[in-house]
């Protein structure tokens, strides 16, 4: 893992400084730049180092000094490709180094390059001899990449705070894209917090032509379901071998480290199947991390424990006091970099805290939800589908109504709030079902914080182009998997795991995100990821007679913290910083009627929590 920066155009080495100062966490083992005085190019690196530790420095040239680059993230398929390269007579200088390969591979297959690569990435190159800069950033973006273009300036960096520490760079907060977060809860790509600003979404890559001053953005893959009839056929047991051999192959690739290396374990199927994955690959020494909560309805230490019990891992677990842990929301929303309404960056944060302490590596099971069909709203959807045919339009606000009556209860996923924010999406048409089930605010409410219409299909145009994209024949499930992995997953799961392991300088590898194991989801039928309300169902099949049984019974359930009990009291004073076109009575409003027990306002509040810290941090 690393931090990466730059800029062409104004600015001068104390830009550069300042922009890599401002990320430091991400790279606490070396530091590089280059400064081109003639192009205006300025590149900048911060390294956490993994792989070939002498070797790896950056910015990384090739040997007549025409492609330099510079590289967050890991390469898993690199001794492959470099054994393909020197085939090809590219010469190597390093041992090990997988930015080496990119160097060479950028050479050899130019914007092919990204396609080629199975790994977790954003790099940039410059090319002397083409006069321009080479941006890409990973299939489903685990690893961030910002760029801006103000006043004559083009800068990128890993996190848009670094950007915006730029003096020529202007940070003011976008007020479109303030409202797309409380619809959304985090921000989708290209989407960014500031003006002028965007992030590259996952599967992009951009070229910036020196001399034109020009940008332009590619999209070189995208997740798109595309069943195989001809695994429809085959019989299921197949389907489980090859699913436990990709699964088995994705962990062994992500086990590749110099340094100490360990897992997450939560114990739910799908870090638990990355243990039994990592158990097929290491006969010994697994390590695996958990914290636990004191509180019981939050807590899931004993799963975990049962899970590493099994495969005898070296097992280390952290009990930790909910109410003593309310004291980091000021630290870690603001370091946040950008705003996220998802509060389980607390735990993560916590979870990365501990394990960093112990090793510098981490697995996670990270996309196994988006996969095959783990979530909630997937079980919701036939019902959502029948009430929109069947009840009319008017019943809605009075049923709405009607289950906002009941009592509110602060327990971790409880049955009222499901109820609330089924209901709340139901009301609107399909196509913005899933966001509207994940949002802070609803397009009603957003109109009311900012005393202006606010049309809903404005505010969630990302997820209606994708609804509405080829293949209108898809059900419900199959558009729903579309949106949470090109989504959600994206731009909250990966960004917070990203921020909170990068806080504690630790590097996360998702494990489900594997090119092989991927590819093979987009080719699976729907019926063996949701089958009759069963969620995960292949998954759960391969794992049967591996797993404990406990843990392929258990529910879902969410890496949890008590928020709606915290916000009635924490902070003592909600924080009331004037933002573009919130109207701050309206907010001051939903903060009492949350303490006071009459409403549930939870994810609203923790989003304006987030939108507070962010700017007192600098962001706007």
């Amino acid at each position: 893992m690393c931090g990466l920066a730059g800029f062409v155009g104004r600015g001068d080495r104390d830009d550069l400084a300042a922009m890599i100062g401002a990320m430091r966490h991400r790279g606490p083992d070396g530091e590089g730049e280059f400064i081109d005085a003639e192009t205006g190019v300025n590149l900048g690196h911060l390294r956490l180092a993994i792989l070939d530790i002498p070797g790896g420095r950056q910015p990384m040239w090739n040997e007549d000094e025409t492609v330099c680059v510079i590289y967050n993230g890991e390469i898993y398929n690199h001794a492959e490709l470099r054994r393909g390269l020197e085939i090809k007579g590219h010469v190597f200088r390093s041992d090990h180094s997988d930015t080496e390969v990119l160097v060479h591979g950028y050479e050899e297959w130019g914007e092919d390059l990204p396609g080629k690569l199975n790994g977790m990435f954003a790099f940039v190159v410059l090319d002397r001899r083409r006069r321009r800069l080479f941006l890409a950033r990973d299939r489903f973006g685990e690893k961030p990449l910002y760029y801006a273009k103000q006043n004559g300036l083009f800068a990128f960096a890993s996190e848009l705070s670094a950007i915006a520490q730029h003096r020529n760079f202007e940070a003011r907060v976008d007020r479109q894209n303030l409202q797309k977060f409380l619809a959304y809860g985090f921000l989708p790509s290209p989407n960014a917090y500031l003006e002028n600003a965007w992030k590259l979404p996952g599967g992009c890559f951009l070229v910036y032509e020196l001399e034109r001053r020009e940008v332009s953005v590619s999209r070189y893959w995208r997740f798109s379901l595309a069943p195989d009839d001809r695994l429809e056929a085959r019989p299921e047991s197949e389907l489980v071998e090859e699913l436990q051999a990709l699964l088995s192959e994705a962990v062994r690739r992500r086990l590749l480290s110099d340094v100490p290396l360990g897992l997450f374990l939560s114990g739910g199927l799908d870090s638990s199947a990355v243990l039994w994955g990592a158990a097929q690959n290491l006969a010994n020494d697994l390590r695996t991390f958990t914290v636990g909560f004191t509180e019981p309805s939050f807590d899931e230490s004993d799963h975990a424990e049962a899970a590493a019990k099994a495969f005898g891992t070296r097992h280390q677990m952290e009990r930790l006091d909910l109410d003593t842990a309310r004291d980091l929301i000021p630290y870690v929303l603001s370091r946040l970099d950008e705003p996220l309404g998802d509060a389980s960056i607390l735990p993560t944060y916590m979870l990365s805290r501990f394990t960093r302490r112990h090793v510098t590596v981490a697995l996670s099971g990270d996309g196994g939800d988006e996969l095959f069909a783990g979530y909630d709203p997937f079980v919701v959807l036939p019902w959502a589908r029948l009430y929109h045919s069947s009840v009319p339009q008017p019943l809605h606000r009075f049923i709405k109504g009607a289950i906002y009556m009941l009592p509110i209860s602060a327990r971790n996923m409880s049955l009222d709030f499901k109820l609330r924010r089924t209901l709340a999406g139901m009301s609107y048409l399909p196509e913005i079902w899933n966001p509207v089930w994940l949002s802070p605010a609803e397009p009603a409410m957003i109109a009311d914080l900012f005393e202006e219409p606010v049309a809903a299909e404005e505010l969630y145009s990302e997820a209606i182009a994708l609804w509405s994209s080829e293949g209108r024949d898809k059900s419900d499930v199959d558009r729903t998997l579309e949106f949470y992995t090109n989504f959600y997953l994206q731009d909250d799961i990966l960004t917070k795991v990203d921020r909170a392991s990068m806080m504690c300088s630790l590097e996360s590898r998702a494990v489900f995100l594997d090119n092989d194991l991927v590819d093979y989801c987009q080719r699976l039928p729907t019926r063996f990821k949701y089958r009759k309300g069963r969620r995960k169902y292949l998954l759960r099949r391969a794992m049967e007679g591996v797993l404990p049984p406990r843990i392929l019974a258990r529910p879902k359930k969410g890496f949890g913290i008590p928020l709606a009990r915290w916000l009635r009291t924490v902070p003592t004073t909600p924080p009331l910083g004037a933002l573009p076109g919130v109207q701050l009575d309206r907010v001051v409003n939903a903060w009492n009627e949350h303490r006071s027990g009459r409403a549930d306002h939870r994810l609203l509040l923790w989003s304006w929590l987030s939108l507070q810290h962010t700017c007192a941090a600098g962001l706007g």
